[in-house]
C-alpha cells in the first residue's frame, strides 16, 4: 500500500527568460517568490503548491506536474501501468511522460500536512 497525490504545479523557464518569467508569475499571484536559484515558490493553487523551476539555456518553457508519493517506486509502477513512460530515473525521483507526451515527475512527499490530508491510498 502507498499514497500519492498531485502536489505541485511547476512553471519551467530556461535561464535566459527566468527573471522576467518569475517576476510575471509572482505578479500574477501577488507574492514575493521564495526559494533557491533553481526552484522558487509562488504560493499555492488551492491545496497544490505553485512553483517556478529554472531550466538550462535553450530548453523550451513548459508546465509540469509533480505527483508526490510516500513510495516513489510503487507510484512509478502504478502510473506506468496506466500508460506512462519513464524518461529518466534520477536520485530520489523519476521523470515520466504521459501517453500524450507531456512530462511529469514522481517525487517524494513535498507538502507535509497537505499530503497527509489529501493523498489517495493505493493497494498494491
Amino acid at each position: 500500500m502507498h499514497r500519492s497525490r498531485i502536489g505541485l504545479v511547476l512553471i519551467d523557464h530556461p535561464e535566459e527568460d527566468w527573471d522576467r518569467a518569475l517576476a510575471f508569475w509572482a505578479g500574477v499571484q501577488g507574492v514575493t517568490p521564495s526559494g533557491d536559484d533553481e526552484y522558487r515558490s509562488l504560493g499555492t493553487l488551492g491545496p497544490v503548491s505553485f512553483d517556478a523551476q529554472r531550466l538550462g539555456a535553450g530548453t523550451p518553457a513548459r508546465l509540469h506536474l509533480d505527483i508526490e508519493s510516500d513510495d516513489v517506486a510503487a507510484e512509478v509502477a502504478r502510473v506506468v501501468a496506466l500508460g506512462a513512460r519513464v524518461v529518466d530515473e534520477r536520485e530520489g525521483y523519476t521523470v515520466l511522460e504521459d501517453p500524450g507526451g507531456l512530462l511529469f515527475c514522481v517525487v517524494p512527499v513535498q507538502t507535509g500536512e497537505r499530503f497527509e490530508q489529501e493523498a489517495h491510498t493505493w493497494d498494491e
